[in-house]
């Protein structure tokens, strides 16, 4: 045994290596990326198991599930919308069952720090009915996700561990154990569990229902679950997760009296320590990371009467963005600490920009002008780099929701009646999930115009590849059935600019779909190419 130093998203990717892992899929999204980034490092270094960027979070799920029908050892890792894509696989995986291990790594994103929203993760282990375990730390990270592997076998289930942004890009130090083998040779089950016919599938469900009692018996058992009593405190006990425990221990430090706790570290949580932790307390604090799911569970399921429950919902923690501290610190009556007041000092914003040099921003600028004819359009966007288009200077669209969104929104506005309608989207989202709404797009011949910016790279999250780019991209597009007069090229260079303005002005005046690909590589990417 020795120790390493390794962020959260890292001790996760050596655990599941050291788990005798035989496969590893993802879609990159912060804050998860770093997981998949350190497996295929690790598998450069002569360790003998795959590390694949995939298409999209789905895609690598039922990878993933390709591998544990083999009978071999999988994970698959994303962030929290992330699994909203994979959600299909996911929740049907429940009822397939699993052969060799399977664990659904999501990172959750509180705070939004590069996210749409903050879901929890939570929510979807429970619509699932899966067993979901929750580290406090590196060390936990590591621990856990080398038992969800044995445990996804003991009991036949996809496994997910959940991580939340402050755990997956802190380090730590972390010890870590001699690894096992990969599972050995072909082992299918049995396959007629895979094959969700009706009769199967209620078959199925009736054994995965079966088997909660048992993830509900591991969860009492489960020594990552710990309850603490303190009988000189009997006013308050704290029910906490996650990162939470943390800020829970370190606030303690300064309470004249540590209250009874509990620590829930897997879900379903250990209803009897609970039970137990409320016999012996008058009021319930409850500390977690995300959406206050434990403390609607205490509320609407427990049926506690008589006892003060504090959370979330009550106001007593801040309900939307990160824990902290200081909020943790001040729920437990602690005062709140002040920084030192500094006066007349006024930090500059720095709001995100696009790098100098990258060609979305010429794309921006030639889309603008070209826009100037056309006083009723509108610009739908999508999920990358380019979304700071929104931002001055270029102000250039008017929505991103979720990838390949922009490509539906613009059919739709369409439809509506805007003109023109244009949708602008990166290669590698366009790949993710813009080449479906195109081909509805295609059938309708909408009057509509799809910009893809084609800078040959995942920018937004480090540079991973793209499956949507190049002369490839070309040969997709045209044989989904746009008409070839009206895919254009362009290369985003000022000294185009004219060029670039023209081209893009003929395609929104067309009345049917165009297709422009805005194509140079991303100035990042460019950059290390030279360097190396």
């Amino acid at each position: 045994m020795k120790k390493e130093v390794l962020l959260g998203d890292e001790a996760v990717a050596l655990a599941a290596v050291q788990a005798g892992l035989t496969a590893g899929y993802s879609y990159p999204g912060t804050p998860a990326s770093e997981i998949m980034e350190y497996l295929i490092k690790l598998s450069e270094g002569g360790r003998k198991f795959v590390a694949k960027w995939c298409v999209n979070e789905k895609v690598a799920c039922e990878e993933a599930l390709g591998v544990s029908f083999a009978g071999k050892r999988a994970l698959v890792s994303f962030k929290h919308v992330g699994l909203n894509v994979a959600a299909d696989p996911f929740i049907n995986s429940a009822i397939t069952g699993a052969n060799g291990g399977l664990v659904v790594v999501v990172a959750d994103d509180p705070g939004m720090h590069s996210s749409q929203d903050e879901q929890d993760s939570r929510y979807y282990a429970d619509f699932a009915r899966v067993l979901c375990l929750e580290p406090a730390n590196h060390q936990e990270a590591y621990d856990m996700t080398r038992e969800a592997f044995d445990l996804s076998e003991r009991f036949g289930l996809p496994v997910m561990v959940r991580l939340v942004t402050r755990l997956a890009h802190s380090r730590s130090s972390v010890l870590v154990r001699e690894p096992r083998q990969p599972n050995q040779g072909l082992n299918y089950g049995r396959p007629e569990d895979w094959t969700l016919l009706p009769a199967n599938a209620q078959r199925r469900f009736r054994i995965l229902l079966e088997r909660q009692k048992d993830l509900k018996e591991y969860a009492e058992g489960s020594p990552f679950n710990q309850l603490f009593i303190n009988d000189q405190n009997k006013k308050l006990g704290v029910v906490v997760s996650g990162l939470g425990y943390n800020y829970f221990k370190e606030a303690a430090i300064d309470l004249a009296v540590e209250p009874s706790s509990l620590k829930i570290s897997t879900y379903p949580f250990p209803e009897n320590k609970l039970r137990q932790l409320i016999e012996q307390v008058e009021e319930i604090l409850v500390i977690e990371e995300g959406y206050p799911f434990i403390e609607r569970l205490i509320r609407g399921v427990v049926g506690i009467t008589g006892k003060k429950i504090r959370g979330k919902m009550d106001g007593s923690l801040p309900s939307s963005g990160e824990l902290t501290p200081d909020a943790v610190a001040k729920a437990l009556g602690l005062d709140e600490k002040k920084g030192l007041k500094i006066e007349n000092f006024k930090l500059a914003g720095r709001p995100p920009q696009l790098c100098v040099g990258c060609p979305h921003a010429d794309t921006f600028k030639a889309l603008n002008e070209a826009l100037k004819d056309f006083p009723h359009s509108n610009v739908f966007s999508d999920i990358g780099c380019y979304t700071l288009g929104a931002l001055p200077p270029y102000k250039a669209i008017s929505t991103c929701v979720c990838m390949g969104a922009s490509v539906s929104m613009a059919k739709g506005g369409a439809e509506a009646g805007i003109f023109p309608s244009i949708a602008v989207i990166g290669d590698s989202t366009f790949a993710h999930s813009g080449i479906t709404p195109l081909l509805d797009a295609v059938y309708s011949n909408s009057d509509m115009t799809v910009i893809i910016l084609d800078n040959g790279t995942v920018a937004m999250t480090g540079g991973q590849p793209s499956f949507g780019t190049g002369a490839p991209l070309d040969r997709l597009i045209e044989g989904l059935g746009v008409d070839k007069n009206h895919l254009r090229v362009i290369i985003p260079l000022p000294k185009n600019h004219e060029l670039n303005v023209k081209i893009i002005r003929e395609e929104l005046a067309y009345h049917g779909l165009s297709v422009i690909i805005a194509r140079r590589e991303c100035i990042q990417i460019l950059g290390e190419k030279k360097r190396s």
